[in-house]
């Protein structure tokens, strides 16, 4: 049987042959252009046409403005109400820490409190520099603890505040470490009391 199929495949393919079908319809070359060339075309138009160098200036003009004045944090208003409450910064790990070679450092659950490794050397205090009264009481509680405050902005530019007070100046980048600490009015100020951080929402004057 199977050299039967052998003979049968044999006869098929020597009969087999070329057949012309003709044109089954009409053909085109490639009409699109070079995705890199039509790039590097456009581009040389907008260099003749000075749209570059526009769009090239607006870019800088955006990146220094975004430096000089961060977006402000939202959802925080003046301190009306003089507020003052306590943030335990401890937390669980989500998974297992190891080291280079792969030995378990920390099992997933462990609960640790960062203040019991590194205590914190300065208090920290959260204002909004758009506001000239929060400016004035952020000067008064830096000279209260004898400039051992770190100051973090939540509006306004820290660069010219740098300026004028010749000292740096932070920025709570979208609001993260506010958030974290639970802070909803400002000027506020952060500080370390045991295992705990003590933080004052103080009024403005």
């Amino acid at each position: 049987m199977k050299r039967l199929l052998a003979v049968i495949c044999l006869g098929l393919l020597h009969s087999a042959h070329a057949v012309d079908l003709g044109v089954v319809g009409p053909t085109y070359g490639i009409a699109e252009p070079h995705l890199l060339a039509d790039i590097e075309r456009r581009l040389r138009d907008k260099e003749r046409s000075g749209e570059l160098q526009r769009l090239m200036d607006d870019a800088r003009a955006r990146g220094i403005d975004a430096v000089r004045s961060p977006t402000p944090v939202e959802g925080l208003t003046a301190t009306s109400k003089a507020r003052t409450f306590y943030v335990d910064p401890s937390f669980t790990l989500d998974r297992n820490i190891v080291d280079a070679q792969g030995r378990l450092l920390f099992a997933a659950g462990t609960r640790k409190n960062p203040l019991e490794v590194v205590s914190l050397s300065k208090r920290l205090l959260f204002f909004d520099a758009r506001d000239q009264r929060q400016v004035m009481r952020a000067r008064q509680v830096i000279a209260t603890y004898e400039g051992r405050v770190k100051p973090i902005l939540t509006g306004g530019s820290y660069l010219d505040l740098m300026k004028a007070w010749r000292t740096p100046v932070f920025y709570d980048q979208q609001g993260t470490l506010s958030r974290r600490l639970g802070i909803r009015q400002v000027p506020a100020v952060v500080s370390q009391e045991g295992s705990r951080l003590r933080i004052d929402e103080v009024t403005v004057q």
